[in-house]
C-alpha cells in the first residue's frame, strides 16, 4: 500500500453492512479537519481530547442525515468544560464534502492535571439535535451525561431515544503530525424496534434501556458476536493512516459479509456570514444596539467556530421598539 493511498482515506466516513448479523456501521478517519477545529483556538490538551471525541461521533451520527440537513451535537456541563458543540453539514450535492466544525467553552482555572477529560464536564446532560430544513420541526434527544466518556453517553441515547442497540469504538490522540481521530460505529438495524417496544421501560442501569433490553434470540447473539469482534481493535489500527478502513472492516468482521458502500468525505466548514450576524443582532432593539456599541462606535461579533470577525454600523441593526398602547396622540 502507498502513502497516497493511506491519505486518501484521512477526513472520510465509510459505511457499511454487516449481511451476517444485519448490523450496519460506519468507520470514521479525522485528520485535517479535526485539525482545522483545534487551530481555531490554543485549547488545552484535555479539552482538545473532549473535541476530538465530541467531533469523531458527529462524523459517524451526522454521516445518516439526509442532504442538506445539519446535525448538531452539545454537551452541557456543570464542572470546567461548560460546553462542547459541534456540527456536521451534509453534503450540499452529490461528491461534495460533508462540513464539520466545532467549539469548546471551558474554565481553564478549574481543569484538573489528570484523570480523564470526560470528568472536566461534571453533571450535565448529552444532546443530539437535528434541523430537517426550512418548514420542518427539529428534532431534539437529550439524555444525561453516564458512562465515562461521551462515546458511551451517545450509546445510551440510541439505545433510550432511538432504542437501537449501538456501540462506538473511538481513538484520538495528538502525534509528531498533530491530531488524529478515527473510530467505529456499530448498529443493529432499526427493525429490532419491536423488540423495544415488547421491552416495556427501560431497565439496565440507573433505569436506562441496554441492548440486552432490546434484542434477544439470534439478534442478541449476533449483537453480542459483533461486538466482541469489535473488542479487538486496537488504536493504531482506529486512527489510522498505516491500516486502511476496507483493511480493518476484514480484519474485524470478515466471517460477518462486510459490504462498505461509498465513502463521504468530510472538511472543515463553517456557515457564518455577515448577513446571518446581522439577522442574529436584528432581535435586539436600538436600545440593546447601543449597549453593544464599542467606543469607536461600531458592533462587533466573532464566530465561535471559525473565528471570522464581523464588524458593524449600530445605525444598521436592531429593531425600534413598537410604542406603548394608550400613548398621546
Amino acid at each position: 500500500m502507498t502513502l497516497g493511498s493511506r491519505i486518501a482515506w484521512d477526513d472520510t466516513v465509510l459505511p457499511f453492512q454487516l449481511d451476517r448479523s444485519d448490523i450496519r456501521g460506519r468507520v470514521a478517519r479525522l485528520d485535517g479537519s479535526l485539525g482545522r477545529v483545534l487551530a481555531q483556538h490554543a485549547y488545552p490538551r484535555r479539552i482538545e481530547a473532549l473535541v476530538s471525541e465530541a467531533l469523531l461521533l458527529t462524523a459517524l451520527i451526522g454521516q445518516t442525515v439526509k442532504q442538506r440537513w445539519k446535525l448538531s451535537l452539545q454537551v452541557r456541563g456543570q464542572g470546567p468544560a461548560r460546553l462542547i458543540a459541534t456540527d456536521y453539514f451534509a453534503p450540499e450535492r452529490a461528491g461534495a464534502p460533508a462540513r464539520l466544525r466545532g467549539y469548546a467553552s471551558f474554565d481553564a482555572a478549574r481543569l484538573g492535571a489528570a484523570g480523564r477529560p470526560f470528568d472536566e464536564i461534571g453533571q450535565g446532560y448529552f444532546a443530539i439535535l437535528i434541523d430537517q430544513g426550512r418548514g420542518k420541526a427539529p428534532y431534539q434527544g437529550i439524555t444525561p451525561l453516564a458512562g465515562g466518556s461521551l462515546a458511551a453517553c451517545a450509546e445510551t441515547y440510541f439505545a433510550q431515544s432511538e432504542q437501537l442497540p449501538t456501540r462506538f469504538s473511538l481513538g484520538f490522540g495528538l502525534g509528531p503530525g498533530g491530531w488524529r481521530a478515527g473510530g467505529v460505529m456499530l448498529q443493529h438495524m432499526p427493525k429490532a424496534s419491536p423488540h423495544a417496544a415488547a421491552a416495556g421501560g427501560g431497565s439496565g442501569e440507573g433505569g436506562l434501556l441496554a441492548a440486552g433490553d432490546i434484542l434477544s434470540g439470534d439478534e442478541g447473539e449476533d449483537w453480542t458476536r459483533a461486538n466482541l469482534l469489535l473488542d479487538t481493535v486496537e488504536l493504531e489500527e482506529l486512527v489510522g493512516p498505516a491500516v486502511q478502513p476496507t483493511d480493518l472492516l476484514v480484519r474485524l468482521f470478515h466471517e460477518e459479509g462486510p459490504r462498505v458502500f461509498d465513502a463521504q468525505p468530510v472538511a472543515f466548514g463553517c456557515t457564518c456570514s455577515a448577513e446571518r450576524v446581522r439577522t442574529s443582532l436584528s432581535i435586539y432593539s436600538r436600545k440593546d444596539i447601543a449597549t453593544m456599541t464599542t467606543p469607536r462606535g461600531i458592533v462587533t461579533a466573532d464566530c465561535q467556530f471559525c473565528g471570522a470577525h464581523y464588524e458593524f454600523d449600530p445605525a444598521t441593526l436592531g429593531f425600534e421598539a413598537p410604542a406603548a398602547p394608550g400613548g398621546a396622540g
